[in-house]
Parts: structure tokens; C-alpha cells; sequence
């Protein structure tokens, strides 16, 4: 890692920050376009969430939450169902963007005993895969981040608060969209599943919660899964995430082009 990206990831420390702040703003601003085919990481097209998806959900939610109890019982059950150990490490990591790095420490501490506890009953879980490619850094680092971002929200990100705070752009756009979504070890459909799980958990965040329900829409997911998120979030989270979820969606289907 060179020293400037160390000390991008150093100042990063205030992400989660002006993320809860932030997303809703450029994502208001910019109009959601239909994910196509040629989008990066989208994924076929299902009007079902897999297991793994589902898994996805509770995990995220718990770990933003800080409920690690119940956080290992959910991992438990994602192993078991399909999660890859580089599928769950990389959702905790990405907690910290969104909820921040104790949640997200305290999360990944939870997933170290939770394999630990599995190898000593014998049951082998797949490894997963790391990044198939190099992180960019410098120049190429920002212009793979913004366009990322352009990708996700559907338009070009701008406005007055960006003028205001140009470091948050660039660390957004650095960072966030370049350094994470460029690892694609997780597909950007189960990064916006985390995300929708995490926000449910942060009271305050509804705003920010329906700008991902509509980034979630452009990365292909339907409104059928996200209903079924938001069933999962009922049965295995709590009723107030899920209302949560389910108002966000009702006004990201009620703004958003038909799908």
C-alpha cells in the first residue's frame, strides 16, 4: 500500500460520519435510471432472493446494530446456507462505512470465534476468493470511483454540499466507491442487501435508507426482492427495521421509474 492511500484510509475515519448525512443528499439529486446489462457487477435477474441473499440481511443488520448474540447466530446460519468466510469478513468490513469501525471490529472479532467455534466441530467452510484484481491508487483510484458511483446512483454526483465539503467528495469517491465497490469479491448486489440491512438498524437514517433502496433498483434488484428483504427483516430482525425498510421502499418505488 502506498503512503498516499494509507493516509486516504487513515482519514477515512470519518466516512461513516458523512455518509449519514451525505447519501441521502446525492442520491435525492439524481434521477434513478433501470440497471442494463452492461453495468458492472449486476446480476441476472430473479424474483427471489437466494439463501445466500437472505442471509446476507440479519448478518448486516445485527452487526450495525451491535447485537452480537444475535449476530452469531445469524452467521451461524449463513455459513450454513451459502455464505462463503470472504462473503461474511467482507459485509463486517463494509459495516464500518455505515455504523462505523467498533461495530465493525467487534463484528469481525464475533466472526473469527464463530469460525473458530465450527472448526472445532469439524465443519470446513469455503474460504471464498479475494479481489480477482489490484486496487487502483491515485488518479485511476478516483476516476474507478467515480465512475462507480455514477453507476450506483444513476447520474453524476454534485451539488452545493460537495462544494461545501470537498473532502467528504473525495473521500467518497476515493474510498467508499473506489477502494470498496472495487472489490470484487462481493458483488454490488449483495453489498446494497448489507446496506439496506445496516441502515434498517441506525434510527435517523430513512432518508439514507430509501436512497438505497432505489441504488439497490439499480443494480438490478426488483421490487419483489426488496419486499422479500423486508419480509426477512420482519421474521428474523425486528418489526421496527422492517417498517423501516418497508416505508423506504414504498417511497423509492414512488419516486423511482416504473420497474
Amino acid at each position: 500500500m502506498t503512503n498516499t492511500t494509507a493516509a486516504k484510509h487513515r482519514r477515512a475515519g470519518i466516512l461513516p460520519i458523512a455518509l449519514l448525512g451525505l447519501t441521502a443528499v446525492f442520491c435525492q439529486a439524481a434521477p434513478a435510471t433501470p440497471a442494463t446489462s452492461a453495468m458492472t457487477q449486476t446480476q441476472t435477474v430473479s424474483e427471489t432472493l437466494s439463501a445466500r441473499q437472505q442471509a446476507i440481511v440479519p448478518i448486516a443488520a445485527f452487526a450495525a446494530a451491535g447485537d452480537i448474540s444475535r449476530l452469531s447466530a445469524a452467521l451461524h446460519k449463513g455459513l450454513d446456507t451459502g455464505l462463503t468466510i470472504s462473503d461474511a469478513r467482507e459485509v463486517l468490513v463494509q459495516v464500518y462505512a455505515y455504523a462505523g469501525f467498533p461495530r465493525s471490529l467487534n463484528a469481525l472479532g464475533e466472526l473469527m470465534k464463530v469460525l473458530e467455534a465450527r472448526r472445532q466441530r469439524g465443519i470446513q467452510d469455503a474460504p471464498g476468493r479475494a479481489p480477482s484484481r489490484p486496487i487502483p491508487t491515485g488518479e485511476a483510484l478516483r476516476a474507478a470511483g467515480t465512475a462507480n458511483q455514477t453507476k450506483l446512483v444513476g447520474a453524476p454526483v454534485q451539488g452545493p454540499l460537495f462544494e461545501f465539503a470537498p473532502a467528504v467528495d473525495e473521500y467518497l469517491k476515493t474510498h467508499l466507491f473506489g477502494d470498496i465497490f472495487e472489490r470484487d469479491n462481493l458483488d454490488w448486489q449483495s453489498r446494497e442487501l448489507a446496506t439496506v440491512g445496516m441502515l434498517s438498524a441506525l434510527l435517523g437514517a430513512e432518508s439514507q435508507l430509501q436512497s438505497h433502496m432505489r441504488i439497490s433498483m439499480n443494480v438490478g434488484l426488483t421490487a419483489i426482492q426488496l419486499e422479500q428483504l423486508v419480509q426477512v427483516l420482519a421474521e428474523r430482525v425486528g418489526a421496527d427495521h422492517a417498517r423501516r425498510a418497508r416505508v423506504a421502499l414504498k417511497q423509492a418505488l414512488a419516486t423511482s421509474p416504473k420497474r
